[in-house]
């Protein structure tokens, strides 16, 4: 008599043997291997072999279960630690392990379809009650605390402190930031040249006392070369750069462009090669 099932219900081979299990009562830790092979074959064999990626799944289950029947016919192996391997046990874990996700998922639905009537509301408490405190019994809060205790937290307290401290960065000192700008530097370089009327460009540069004023000093040359209010010459290649002040009438009668061009068609001696 043919058997019939709807399979549509069986979500994989392992809901299938679940199934077949608690049908014929059967304890899961002691599976009589030899007659549930039997009902799981006759139950593929009137599966739909129409899907073959379901189909195939209930295959390799009926390979392992044949399998395992094969290995219960011969003697049991013997394990490192002395006893008897069952070739049941990992069938009987994995079974375990898909009636405890099947049930979780019921639950998980169940809860779904009863969460449309449920309404809940956020917790209000009085402010008196929420800031409540307990009060603090300074009797049991320094119960079993000594002088020695205190003095252990205190050296605690203090070597976490020595911790927190870069023994690198705490050697660079206090660096203090340098109040220098580029128009003062201008000023500078330009009473200089009118008052030496010559100087070098080294000289100039090495008389400054930090990096930020040779820096701002480097560019105030520029600006002043660009402006013409200042002749740079060099009189050979890699010699010495010299710098030669302007008179303010000389200085006066150029017009110079954006691009260091002499508007007066004048030879611009601020833009000559260093």
């Amino acid at each position: 008599m043919a058997i019939d099932v709807k399979l549509e219900k069986f979500e994989g081979p392992l809901d299938l043997l679940l199934h077949l299990i608690d049908k014929n009562k059967i304890d899961i830790y002691d599976i009589p291997i030899s007659q549930i092979t039997d009902q799981y074959l006759e139950y593929v064999q009137a599966m739909d072999h129409e899907d073959m990626n379901i189909t195939s799944e209930f295959m390799v289950m009926a390979a392992t279960l044949i399998d395992i029947k094969c290995r219960m016919l011969l003697p049991r192996e013997i394990n490192e630690e002395g006893e008897e391997e069952d070739p049941r046990e990992e069938l009987v874990r994995a079974l375990l392990e898909h009636k405890q996700y099947r049930y979780m998922a019921e639950k998980l639905r169940v809860y779904m379809d009863e969460a449309g009537n449920r309404v809940t509301s956020g917790q209000r408490f009085p402010k008196e009650v929420l800031a409540w405190r307990p009060p603090v019994d300074t009797e049991e809060l320094l119960a079993g605390v000594t002088m020695q205790k205190l003095e252990e937290i205190f050296r605690f307290v203090l070597k976490r402190q020595e911790n927190k401290i870069d023994p690198i960065r705490s050697r660079f000192g206090q660096i203090e930031k340098e109040d220098v700008t580029l128009p003062e530097k201008i000023d500078f370089v330009k009473r200089a040249a009118r008052k030496k009327r010559h100087m070098t460009f080294r000289g100039l540069l090495e008389a400054q006392n930090s990096k930020m004023q040779t820096i701002m000093t480097f560019l105030a040359v520029l600006e002043l070369m660009k402006t013409g209010q200042i002749r740079i010459s060099q009189n050979e290649l890699f010699g010495e750069i010299e710098i030669n002040a302007v008179d303010d009438a000389e200085a006066d009668g150029k017009e110079i462009d954006s691009d260091g061009t002499n508007r007066n068609n004048e030879p611009d001696t601020a833009s000559e090669d260093i």
